[in-house]
């Protein structure tokens, strides 16, 4: 099993489209690279995303990449769809370079790589995951997508 973790804006939305994904075995909602451990802090830097472990035999981090391109505005800082603010930037986070790599082979071969790598630089925010921190667990069979 691998594990990534990908930020979209809202991150109930993000978890439950990761969630019909071949190959994906367990998600969680969350929060990550912020200063604290804590839900209730005032807004610390973090970034709202959903930790995705998945079987690397069925599906590979760049295709999970391209997934969330599926969902999101590649263009967008700062927001996606009614949510607005820093935490709600995109990127893809693990604590496996591989993976970071995978990630930045799936945008390399996009017709606009020069666009999203220049343009856009929250898509320079695929790091290494810290502190990641698991917010309360919705019944993802009511979906809010």
């Amino acid at each position: 099993m691998q594990t990534v973790y990908l930020a979209g804006g809202c991150l109930w939305s993000v978890q439950y489209f990761m969630n019909t994904i071949p190959g994906v075995v367990a998600t969680e909602a969350g929060r990550a690279n912020g200063k604290t451990d804590s839900l209730s802090s005032p807004y610390d830097g973090y970034v709202e995303c959903v930790k995705v472990t998945y079987d690397e035999k069925q599906i590979s981090a760049r295709e999970l990449t391209g997934h969330l391109f599926e969902i999101i505005d590649p263009y967008s800082i700062n927001h996606q769809g009614m949510d607005y603010g820093e935490k709600y930037r995109t990127g893809v986070y693990s604590t496996d370079e591989n993976v970071l790599k995978e990630a930045r082979q799936f945008i390399a071969e996009r017709p606009d790589a020069d666009r999203i790598q220049v343009e856009v630089p929250l898509w320079r925010e695929r790091v290494k995951v810290a502190n990641f921190v698991c917010c309360r667990q919705i019944p993802m069979e009511f979906g809010t997508v």
